[in-house]
């Protein structure tokens, strides 16, 4: 059993490098129990990312990460490998990032951990009570852990 994370960029730079984005989303997965998956992580533009949320989930306008998983929710298993696409757009991030005085590298992590969890059949309310709901608490855990305070700040990234 294997993790496979790739990592694009599609017109749109992250302050991330790719070693760093594979170790975080790898060590959500491993800290979920995930020992089998292939997820592709892609950086977009604030234009791409809004096209992606019109076409796939009828909202108006550019959002932060949006996540697709492909039988999110089944046992996991050889036989039944997560699967999923995040992709994220890095201008969005870092607006947030400004408006809730955080990092922008942070905040990536952040959506990479969010959209792992989306990923893996997670869910959470829209509106005031998203921050309070499960998954946040789990994402904000998760963000504060030793595994992913290790898999982002690693010193083997080039």
């Amino acid at each position: 059993m294997s993790i496979i994370v790739d990592v694009a960029a599609d017109g749109a730079r992250s302050p991330l490098a790719s070693a760093r984005v594979k170790r975080v989303v790898t060590a959500v997965l491993r800290a979920e129990g995930v020992r089998n998956a292939l997820v592709s992580i892609a950086f977009v533009s604030a234009r791409e990312i809004a096209r992606l949320n019109k076409r796939h989930l009828a909202h108006a306008g550019s959002t932060d990460v949006i996540s697709f998983g492909l039988g999110a929710g089944k046992k996991r298993s050889a036989a039944h490998p997560v699967i999923g696409d995040i992709y994220i757009a890095p201008d969005v991030a870092r607006a947030n990032a400004m408006r809730f005085g955080r990092g922008v590298r942070e905040e990536l992590a952040r959506l990479l951990i969010h959209g792992t969890l989306h990923v893996l059949g997670h869910d959470h309310p829209n509106g005031t009570d998203r921050t309070t709901s499960p998954m946040w608490r789990r994402q904000e855990r998760l963000l504060s852990s030793a595994a992913i305070r290790r898999a982002f700040s690693s010193a083997r990234e080039p």
